[in-house]
């Protein structure tokens, strides 16, 4: 029997192997945001199962985003045209589902045929056409709350996430003045109308789909999976392709609309992909202000200002405000530090290479730029909030003593409406490139993403 080194909950190895019908004979964790493991099983008379394990190792109760209820998704959607991978078990008890591994790729980015990346995502807007024409009450979903107006559509989903990340939010708002900025944005401008309420992914895009060829062969990823409008799922494709770029948009809309004969509506596909980024943002800020040992840090310093950044060009692009990348900090101003140099040479040049785990490996590559991202705080982060206090004084009209008073100043504005769009977005901006500069080795990860055109 082949032995595995892993930290998987007791019972959870023997309950795979069970519901395999065999003995696990391949056993590795997925490097991903939600932690996952790839596993085979092999059964007596040979044949393989092929699986992919998902797990809560903290159940958080009544949470609406729980594993268990993305696996009833997957399983009602097996009974229609839309393409899931199998479930092959799932255990209340462990906070597990065991599903098939479905063949082909996610990685559409990394195609190198426009061709083909062109005829992957072709394919995937009639898909996302068959799902969001559904009838709901003909297959067996989970109970989710059905909204009935537009209003309901737009603030569902966020409603839950603020209640499950309120306390966070009120006494982050203050620290963060693009957070309160983004959330009353949102209350701002939400789409006055729907088509019809469908089922939506909720986070759908590449990435978030397995193809093989031109064919996708598996929408994966049911997390975030409700009920809404349909043109969230356009926005969130708008935010999957910004991450993960995959030939651009152009025309892409056109076709679902065709495909669906559900009308296209740009002004809301801008409008939700901000909503997206911001469902996405509040935990995500969490996280990289109560860091946890097991989280991928530097991967989510990297969402966090890149993800920033994107929100601010977002709005601004709906609102026709220009906003521009300020200069930044000379790379000479900052003082060299020859300890977090030596630690990030002995990290990618003598540990990494002798690694041949490859999540230990990656583990390896996100605490070299961790130590690369506390050197940037370290070097330039008297520069950035004297930078910071002097441009606050010029949208408030009086310089702050500090930048934490500048940002609650910001925030109580930002809260009583009182300054203008034209005015406090531009400086926002400003602030989230000059972070994302301030990151720039985590945000690497992601170099040069852009909003693809519309049309």
């Amino acid at each position: 029997m082949a032995t595995f080194t892993h930290d998987l909950p007791d019972g959870m190895f023997e309950w795979v192997a069970r519901t395999g019908g065999g003995e696990i004979t391949q056993l590795y964790r997925h490097v991903a945001r939600r932690e996952a493991w790839v596993v085979d099983v092999t059964r007596p008379d040979g044949s393989v199962c092929e699986g992919f394990l998902r797990l809560e190792r903290e159940r958080v109760p009544g949470n609406p985003w729980s594993l268990a209820k993305e696996t009833q998704i997957i399983r009602a959607l097996r009974e229609t045209a839309v393409p899931v991978p199998d479930v092959y078990g799932e255990n209340d008890e462990l906070a597990c589902t065991l599903f098939e591994r479905v063949p082909g790729r996610s990685d559409l980015d990394k195609i190198d045929d426009a061709v083909q990346q062109r005829r992957v995502m072709e394919h995937f807007m009639e898909v996302v056409a068959e799902m969001h024409t559904l009838d709901l009450d003909s297959i067996p979903l989970p109970p989710m709350p059905r909204p009935t107006t537009a209003a309901e559509c737009a603030f569902g989903e966020l409603d839950l996430l603020l209640a499950q990340w309120g306390p966070f939010v009120a006494g982050y708002r203050s620290q963060e003045p693009l957070l309160g900025y983004c959330l009353d944005w949102l209350g701002r401008f939400q789409p006055q109308q729907i088509a019809r309420v469908s089922l939506v992914q909720g986070d759908t895009g590449p990435v978030n789909f397995m193809f093989a060829g031109d064919r996708v062969t598996s929408v994966i990823d049911w997390e975030w999976g409700h009920l809404g409008d349909p043109m969230e799922d356009l926005g969130n494709i708008c935010v999957r392709e910004f991450w993960n770029p995959s030939g651009g948009l152009r025309g892409l809309f056109p076709l679902y609309e065709k495909a669906s004969g559900i009308p296209v509506s740009f002004e809301a596909a801008r409008y939700y992909r901000v909503q997206q980024n911001v469902r996405g943002m509040i935990p995500i800020h969490y996280v990289t202000q109560n860091a946890h040992p097991r989280e991928s840090i530097a991967w989510y310093l990297a969402y966090r200002y890149v993800g920033d950044r994107a929100s601010a060009e977002s709005m601004a692009e709906s609102m026709g405000i220009a906003v521009e990348r300020p200069e930044m900090p000379s790379a000479d101003s900052g003082e060299r530090d020859i300890l977090s140099e030596a630690a990030r040479y002995a990290l990618d040049h003598d540990v990494a290479p002798a690694i041949g785990d490859a999540f230990a490996r990656a583990r390896a590559g996100d605490v070299g730029i961790l130590v690369a991202c506390i050197d940037r705080r370290r070097r330039y982060g008297a520069a950035i909030e004297a930078i910071e206090r002097d441009e606050m004084g010029g949208v408030l009209g009086a310089t702050p003593a500090t930048v934490t008073d500048g940002f609650a100043a910001l925030d109580a504005a930002i809260t009583a409406r009182t300054l203008p769009d034209e005015t406090l977005l531009p400086y926002l901006a400003r602030r989230a490139y000059r972070l994302e500069w301030l990151h720039a080795p985590a945000c690497a990860l992601y170099p040069d993403r852009r909003w693809s055109p519309l049309e």
